[in-house]
């Protein structure tokens, strides 16, 4: 089958390799389509960083590089393996893209996210969604029922964006300030929006200013070149400040002004994986005591997202910009993604 296949920082190659079986406890898949990740083009650039590098293996999967890429999926299921019978074949699913230790517990109130050696589907091994098929445990495949599949294959990004607004503790009523407007930030802001908070967005691409507009992610959205975002924020919330921020920019200046227009005893959530150490004036974290927490990926999120979807609080047609061969992957994926960033928010993959 044909793959795209990950070697090293700026060496991703389309190859025909050996299809995947099915075994027992596991879901073969015929994947529909796969969005490019942010983190993808983080290996794509900067990597490996998730990637276990040649020679390397990963102690869970024992994988190195060279390995598939892919891990916002969506597809049908092929085949099931032995002693599992809560799928039909033909269903439309996803996957939540996990490589963890086979003894973690995985129950509805763990934090497997944390768990030792954590990894990812299509960035640690075990096959990835730029493929025509994977082969799953049954626990990391969840069902979608009618949910068009280009659209289900952003279930994974929204469960990104689903475990962060937890993460905060928000609540319905709350002021949420979210800095920076790529597929995360957007997809945060909607999380937000249907959770009922009063979201203020703040982005300097014109382009991605007009999708948060256009996608109504945001009841207020503010250039901070025009604008200064702490002042704008006060006149938004009677001089309180945001209960709650997101940093979904990897942007120092964008953390720093979290910390001003957050109200004191605030919370600020960094969603970002960031390509450097930041400089930030952590005395404005100290003098308003204000809570800074870190977020990685999910745990037990994509069932709510699911659902989310597919009650129509949420409509994630309007995040998809583009929809490409994967022959095409790096000339019309990659390169688009590092060229015009601010022209996309999601890139599907249909392989």
């Amino acid at each position: 089958m044909k793959a795209a296949r990950y070697y090293d920082r700026g060496d991703i190659r389309i190859e025909d390799i050996p299809a995947p079986t099915v075994q027992p406890g596991s879901v073969l898949i015929d994947v529909a389509w796969c969005g490019i990740c942010g983190t993808d083009l983080h290996e794509y650039l900067d990597g490996p960083i998730f990637v276990p590098p040649a020679g390397h293996p990963h102690p869970v999967s024992g994988e190195s590089a060279p390995i598939v890429l892919g891990h916002e999926m969506s597809g049908t299921v092929a085949a099931l393996g032995e002693g599992v019978s809560d799928l039909k074949v033909g269903e439309s699913v996803v996957v939540e893209p996990y490589i963890i230790r086979a003894d973690a517990d995985t129950s509805a109130t763990s934090e497997y996210q944390l768990s030792r050696d954590m990894n990812f589907i299509g960035l640690a091994g075990r096959g990835g969604g730029l493929s025509e098929q994977i082969a799953v445990e049954r626990r990391w495949v969840h069902p979608v029922g009618a949910m068009p599949l280009d659209q289900a294959a952003l279930i994974e990004p929204l469960s990104v964006a689903h475990h962060a607004v937890k993460r905060s503790g928000a609540h319905a009523g709350d002021v949420a300030l979210v800095g920076g407007g790529g597929p995360i930030g957007l997809l945060t802001a909607a999380v937000c929006k249907a959770e009922g908070l009063t979201v203020i967005l703040s982005e300097v691409s014109t382009a991605r200013m007009q999708k948060a507009r256009a996608t109504s992610v945001a009841h207020h959205v503010i250039d901070p070149t025009e604008e200064d975002v702490p002042t704008r924020v006060d006149e938004l919330t009677d001089g309180r400040g945001a209960d709650v921020a997101f940093e979904c920019a990897g942007v120092d200046a964008v953390l720093d002004t979290l910390l001003v227009a957050v109200r004191p005893g605030g919370v600020i959530v960094n969603v970002s994986i960031w390509g450097h150490r930041p400089v930030v004036d952590l005395e404005k974290l100290v003098t308003k005591e204000v809570d800074l927490r870190g977020t990685i990926a999910y745990a037990n999120d994509h069932v709510a997202t699911i659902d989310m979807v597919q009650s129509g609080a949420l409509d994630l047609a309007p995040f998809i910009t583009s929809k490409i061969a994967l022959d095409d992957l790096i000339d019309e994926g990659f390169e688009q993604l590092i060229q015009h960033s601010d022209q996309h928010v999601k890139i599907l993959v249909h392989p």
